[in-house]
């Protein structure tokens, strides 16, 4: 069944709100008129008498009032959804990144992220997890993988390298001329970059590790390499922020090049998605150089 015009369901909600359609009109920016009209013609269209004069005011039927009613409950409804949108899309951009991604390229790039974007709002949240963007109120994900990602969009910011890494130092008690000069040098693990993996790489048989400090997150262990403890094979945007600070050096120019990288991650229909893309083009700009 074809429902009446809204601007008549508006005009009765108004009218039978006020009894009178003089102030329904001045409410609704239209003239007396136009409101008499309009439910005259809700009148023709439903079959039925919606209002009754009474003196100086319009009182509705037992059938106006009953619809003018429900009318009234849809129209806050719809009031709700819109405020609801609203908010939505005006909050912050809420980020989810990894510690070791966020403190060694995220952080020291807040400065020009603020003056870049025009002070675009962000929330970031640095988190050990995968997070839910559907769900966990995150509107964007800084992920290390390779994606794609079911029901998201991603780019891919940063191609990954790993090389190995270690402070000036350690460097200056060890020097490392070629490959195998690791051999005999100070190694630190991690659970998910075994250095069999860089050897192989480098056409060395991986030897048999000494007993040495091990970790199975990168920035414990860039921190370890940094206090001059042992060699670290790093992840090159985890190392940046370390090697550009000096903290950390490379000792050989070899690295790999693996098919997991960093991506930024958004959900299509998100209602932040303009400002959501404006940052998207902010780190594709500031990570340019870092894809093949």
């Amino acid at each position: 069944m074809r429902l009446p015009p809204f601007s008549s369901l508006v005009a009765l909600e108004a009218a039978a709100r006020h009894r009178s359609y003089s102030r329904a009109a001045d409410e609704l920016f239209v003239t007396h008129g136009a409101v008499s009209q309009q439910v005259r013609k809700l009148e023709e269209e439903l079959g039925v008498q919606l209002f009754a004069r009474r003196g100086n005011q319009m009182e509705p039927t037992p059938t106006g009032a009953a619809l003018a009613a429900r009318i009234g409950e849809a129209i806050e409804s719809l009031r709700q959804g819109v405020d609801s949108a609203r908010r939505a899309a005006s909050g912050p951009i809420v980020l989810s990144a990894g510690p070791a991604f966020a403190t060694s390229w995220l952080s020291p790039q807040l400065a020009r992220l603020s003056i870049e974007t025009g002070e675009l709002d962000l929330t970031i949240r640095v988190e050990d997890r995968v997070s839910d963007l559907a769900t966990d109120g995150v509107d964007v994900a800084l992920r290390y993988g390779i994606g794609p990602w079911a029901g998201l969009e991603s780019v891919r910011l940063m191609d990954e390298r790993i090389f190995p890494v270690c402070s000036p130092a350690l460097l200056a008690r060890h020097p490392i001329e070629k490959p195998e000069d690791l051999l005999s040098a100070p190694l630190l693990r991690h659970t998910d970059l075994p250095w069999s993996m860089w050897f192989r790489a480098m056409g060395i048989e991986p030897p048999e590790l000494r007993p040495a400090l091990g970790f199975d997150g990168s920035a414990m262990m860039l921190d370890a390499a940094a206090q001059s403890l042992g060699f670290a094979l790093a992840r090159g945007g985890y190392a940046k922020r370390d090697i550009d600070e000096g903290r950390l050096v490379r000792p050989l120019p070899g690295e790999i090049d693996v098919e997991t990288g960093h991506n930024f991650v958004w959900r299509q229909n998100n209602p932040k998605l303009p400002r959501i893309l404006k940052l998207r083009d902010w780190f594709l700009a500031k990570t340019e150089g870092e894809r093949a």
